[in-house]
């Protein structure tokens, strides 16, 4: 008998398989793609030298996330690499507005809305270890009052109104294209959430690349757990949990609709898994480029990602769309976010080819091709781009997720991000992360903290298993393996 199992190789089913191993325990893992990573796989899809990310790109959460640090991706080498600018996002026929990884630069380009700007910001900054602490927590325990010192005056703002008070172009729609990173209605208080907390970050530890792309991420993962004695099992489908052997523990980085299917659930866990709501998916372009993106205005080759939004980018365009696609509405100008690698991390492009890769948020489930939008939008900001693509695909909604089972419909945030399901995810108990099923846990992304890639769902359910199940393993003292330390707390 082994001491657990893991079912999904995500970032969150690595971060429970390498938290129970760093504890001592007998682990396997089992994923039914023939590649571990989820979220964060990466393939060579049209030149064999130039990688693409299949899912996760960027990642603002990994070089705050406890978890993400305990793994020293650097030391690894697997450094997290920085663009100038961590964001930007294009005005037509204006000059586009950026999110420099230094405030002043920033407020100096935002004019009258300058100050606002470092008013919004400085404070976040400067409390930053405690608004990470908050939104990485399992929202279960006493939050951090220092924390909601600093949120709680700036998240009534930016719920109500789009822009949240700040009055030129440039301004709100920089902020408002950070808060689309919710994937709901804009204006509101998970976008506000997620608006503040990404916002910050764009002036502190920024919003990096992994050298390689995200799939060496998951390798690091992957290679740590097999040095403290995990297996990790690659194409097996898991139908149902009597398919697994026998184990002490199960932890499972799975969907709450896959869960259902898997899981002999009692009749009231399951009815309330039901009351489980996803959100809108995404829409996905991949483009094998020649040389770089051909931007209106030059200074957004700085930065590795980039919003777009309605035909001129304003963030009241940019927030029509967001709300219609939220309420189920097809637009033909939806909220698009772009990502050029090669902006962080040179070597990513081969020979002058380089990856670009690009989501557009659609209603869910949405079955239509994504290319011939985000190719328009691109060219609206960047006239000329189609005559760079040398080779193109599009991933619709419907098609990610029978791709990826956690991404019901397409929704990539694992369930809709409104207020009450951030707070309560996947269903209102004081253990989020313990099933009905004795030893049998939930660790994805439905589970607190939520979406990104920051590992920490799957941490906090091990970590839940091995307080509630202490005889699953042995008692020897931890081995955390050469270049990691155990995570406190």
């Amino acid at each position: 008998m082994t001491d657990a199992v893991v079912v999904g190789s995500g970032p969150n089913g690595l971060a429970a398989a390498l938290t129970l191993a760093r504890a001592g325990l007998r682990v396997e893992v089992f994923e039914a793609h023939e590649r571990i990573g989820g979220g964060l796989r990466s393939k060579a899809l049209f030149d064999s030298e130039v990688l693409h990310d299949i899912c996760a790109a960027v990642h603002p959460m990994a070089p705050v996330s406890p978890f993400m640090r305990s793994l020293d991706l650097e030391g690894h080498g697997v450094p997290l690499l920085h663009s100038p600018a961590a964001y930007g996002h294009p005005l037509k026929g204006r000059p586009a507005a950026l999110a420099w990884r230094d405030l002043d630069a920033t407020c100096a380009e935002l004019g009258a809305d300058g100050p606002r700007w470092r008013r919004l910001m400085l404070p976040l900054m400067e409390r930053s270890a405690d608004v990470v602490e908050l939104m990485l927590s399992t929202q279960r325990t006493p939050p951090n009052a220092r924390a909601l010192a600093v949120l709680a005056p700036r998240l009534a703002p930016l719920a109500l109104r789009v822009g949240g008070g700040l009055r030129t172009e440039a301004a709100r729609a920089l902020l408002t294209g950070v808060a689309a990173h919710g994937i709901g209605r804009l204006p509101s208080p998970a976008a506000a959430a997620v608006a503040l907390l990404l916002g910050h970050l764009a002036h502190t530890t920024g919003w990096p690349v992994p050298r390689g792309g995200s799939q060496a991420v998951a390798d690091v993962m992957a290679a740590h757990i097999e040095r403290l004695g995990g297996r990790i099992h690659t194409g097996v489908r898991v139908d149902s949990l009597h398919d697994l052997p026998a184990r002490r523990l199960t932890l499972l980085d799975v969907s709450p609709r896959e869960l259902a299917r898997i899981a002999p659930l009692p009749s009231g866990y399951l009815r309330a898994l039901s009351r489980y709501r996803y959100g809108p998916g995404a829409a996905k372009a991949d483009f094998l480029v020649e040389g770089p993106i051909p931007w209106s205005d030059p200074r957004l080759s700085r930065a590795a990602t980039i919003h777009l939004g309605g035909t001129h980018g304003t963030a009241p365009q940019l927030a029509r769309a967001e709300t219609a696609t939220a309420r189920g509405l097809r637009t033909g100008h939806p909220y698009i976010i772009v990502v050029d690698p090669a902006a962080a991390d040179p070597a990513r492009a081969v020979r002058g080819r380089r990856p670009v890769w690009a989501y557009a948020h659609v209603p869910h489930g949405d079955t239509r091709d994504p290319l011939p939008v985000i190719r328009a939008a691109l060219e609206t900001h960047a006239p000329g781009f189609t005559d760079t693509v040398l080779a193109e695909r599009g991933v619709t909604a419907a098609r990610l997720g029978a791709y990826n089972a956690n991404y019901v419909g397409g929704d990539i945030a694992s369930g809709a991000m409104s207020l009450w399901q951030t707070l309560a995810r996947p269903v209102p108990r004081w253990n989020p992360y313990r099933t009905p099923l004795p030893g049998t846990f939930l660790c994805s992304s439905a589970t607190p903290p939520g979406p990104s890639v920051h590992g920490m769902c799957g941490h906090h359910a091990a970590r839940a298993a091995l307080r509630e199940w202490p005889e699953a393993g042995p008692t020897a003292p931890a081995r955390p393996d050469q270049g990691t330390r155990m995570l406190e707390g």
